[in-house]
């Protein structure tokens, strides 16, 4: 159990900071994710509601268990993924179906080593590729924004790119807090119901369908593990840490498991506000860090608390202004995944029909591009790999 001799206000505050960053900076694409793959209000609020809540008990419970900080995020580029890939047939309940088929291979992934080093084995530059592509639509968001509502758009990425210059981890926030003081000029906000300040999960019979799963939870697998469990583990290690990577991965899976009928479609380890948790302006001493990831969990709750309250006046806005401030969240791991695509001179190609292909939007037998982006690049690659040997 935890200790109380090690807890820190500067290890809270830094655990505070990662929430408020983790979830300010990118719960919009979560919720134009399930609003893209079909999901109601409701469900949308729901699905956000289950997944902070996974994600906060996920952390507590990882960080007391084995005193490291251990940081939990939901799936920033699976939303991506899931707002690109639309409504599927069967509705919600099949994507649901296939956020479970996530979970139930991710939970393998750690029990089971092979299935963790087949993943491993993709390459790098085909994952960076089709995560790109994946985010290319979010990422030309605030362009369009700019077309189509100047007055109101323009503020907003003036700020993000300001506060970027000076302290990169506060702009998406920056632009969040202009975001509702244009709106609120503008008095487009709904009225406040008490009723929101309930929470309301809905519980959504599951749908399993082949098409799904393969459109879906296999790419959804993919880009969490490669984009998101696989760079956790990283910023661990750099950090002087050094789990056991398959009990951590199983543990999201099982959270993950747990909040998919709740319309959550993943959680895994944080990869950008781990560093915050992780790093010495958490503490000095490292074995007392821990208290920040777990500090971070418990404000991941509150803030699942009140999903309704956010989800009701978020998907009120008008949702260009929406897209602009996600797209604005998904540049930076966007110029990351497109230099990781390019790295490899002898890859680049294969990488790029990936990333093309799965930006393109294709729909081809009830799969998304993602899938048939990823095939594609591997057929390009091995065919180079065998002209090669």
């Amino acid at each position: 159990m935890s200790r109380f001799s090690d807890f820190s206000l500067q290890a809270a505050s830094a655990g505070f900071l990662a929430a408020l960053i983790g979830f300010a900076g990118s719960f919009a694409v979560v919720l134009q994710g399930l609003d893209g793959i079909g999901a109601s209000p409701a469900e949308a609020a729901s699905g956000l509601m289950a997944l902070s809540l996974a994600m906060g008990l996920c952390g507590i419970l990882l960080s007391l268990k084995t005193k490291l900080p251990v940081s939990i995020a939901w799936s920033t580029p699976g939303a991506a993924l899931l707002a690109t890939t639309g409504p599927l047939q069967g509705g919600f309940a099949a994507a649901v179906g296939a956020f479970m088929v996530c979970a139930a291979l991710i939970v393998l992934s750690g029990l089971w080593k092979p299935l963790g080093r087949w993943v491993a084995a993709i390459p790098a530059s085909l994952a960076n590729a089709m995560l790109a592509g994946v985010m290319l639509t979010f990422c030309l968001a605030p362009v369009q924004a700019v077309a189509e509502g100047p007055a109101l758009a323009l503020p907003i990425i003036l700020t993000w790119a300001l506060v970027w210059r000076f302290k990169r981890l506060y702009a998406v926030p920056a632009a969040l807090v202009v975001t509702i003081v244009v709106i609120l000029l503008t008095n487009e906000l709904p009225p406040f119901e008490p009723a929101y300040l309930i929470p309301q999960p809905v519980l959504v019979v599951p749908e399993f369908s082949l098409a799904a799963a393969i459109g879906i939870a296999l790419p959804l697998f993919i880009v969490t593990m490669a984009s998101q469990n696989i760079p956790g583990i990283a910023v661990l290690k750099a950090n002087g840490y050094h789990p056991t990577p398959g009990p951590l991965f199983a543990a999201t899976g099982v959270f993950s498991l747990l909040s998919a009928p709740f319309g959550g479609h993943a959680v895994n380890m944080a990869a950008i506000t781990a560093a915050l948790c992780a790093g010495p302006d958490a503490h000095a001493d490292p074995q007392r860090r821990y208290w920040a990831a777990l500090v971070s969990g418990i404000f991941y709750v509150l803030f699942g608390l009140v999903a309704p309250v956010i989800t009701v006046f978020v998907l009120a806005l008008p949702t260009y202004l929406i897209l602009a401030v996600a797209g604005l969240a998904l540049l930076g791991p966007f110029a990351s995944a497109l230099t990781g695509a390019l790295e490899e001179t002898e890859d680049r190609l294969a990488a790029v029909v990936t990333f093309v292909v799965t930006a393109s939007g294709l729909s081809f037998l009830g799969v998304g591009s993602a899938f048939w982006g990823l095939l594609a690049g591997l057929g390009l690659y091995a065919l180079t790999r065998w002209r090669a040997a």
